[in-house]
C-alpha cells in the first residue's frame, strides 16, 4: 500500500491556527458580505416591481420597501450561522370605518373595522399574485441573480481575514 504526506507551508499553518480563535468573527464578516449584496438585489428588484403593471394607479406608500432589511447573524439549531433577508413587522393598521349599510365610509360614529395586513403577506401578493392580480416576482430572480455575487462577496472577506494574519 502506498503512503504519502502533504506538509503546508509553516506561514499558512499559523494562519490558520490563528484564524481558529477568530472563526465566530470571520463567519459574520462573511455573511454580512453577502447578506448586503442580496439586500441590494432584492431592493433594486421590489422598487421595479412597485407599482409597475397595474391598470389603476399604484397605491403604494414604500412602507415594503422601507421594511426590507437583513436580520443579525444567527445560530440556528443544526448550529449553523446564518442570516436572513426579509421584511421587517409589524405593519402600521389600517384603519377603516363602515357606515349603516355596510359601507365604508368616513362619517361620524360609524364602526371601525381594522384590516391587519404584515408585510409578509404583502410580499406574499407581489411575488405570487391573486386572483385578479398577476404575479410580479422579486425574491426569487433576486435570489438567482444574486447566488454568484453573493459567494465572491463571502469568499473575498474570508481571504481578506486570512491575508490579515
Amino acid at each position: 500500500m502506498a503512503k504519502f504526506t502533504i506538509k503546508m507551508p509553516d506561514e499558512f499553518t499559523l494562519k490558520i491556527s490563528r484564524l481558529g480563535e477568530r472563526t465566530d468573527s470571520v463567519i459574520k464578516r462573511a455573511l454580512d458580505a453577502g447578506g448586503e449584496v442580496v439586500l441590494s438585489q432584492v431592493r433594486g428588484n421590489l422598487a421595479a416591481v412597485i407599482g409597475n403593471n397595474t391598470k389603476l394607479p399604484s397605491k403604494s406608500t414604500g412602507e415594503l420597501l422601507a421594511s426590507l432589511g437583513v436580520t443579525p447573524v444567527g445560530i440556528d439549531s443544526k448550529g449553523d450561522s446564518n442570516l436572513k433577508v426579509g421584511f421587517n413587522e409589524p405593519r402600521r393598521v389600517q384603519l377603516k370605518t363602515r357606515g349603516k349599510k355596510g359601507k365604508f365610509s368616513a362619517k361620524k360614529g360609524s364602526l371601525r373595522s381594522y384590516v391587519v395586513s404584515t408585510n409578509a403577506m404583502v410580499a406574499n401578493v407581489l411575488e405570487y399574485g391573486r386572483h385578479g392580480q398577476p404575479p410580479r416576482p422579486f425574491m426569487k430572480p433576486a435570489r438567482r441573480a444574486s447566488r454568484k455575487p453573493c459567494l465572491e462577496a463571502m469568499k473575498a472577506a474570508v481571504s481578506e481575514a486570512v491575508n490579515s494574519l
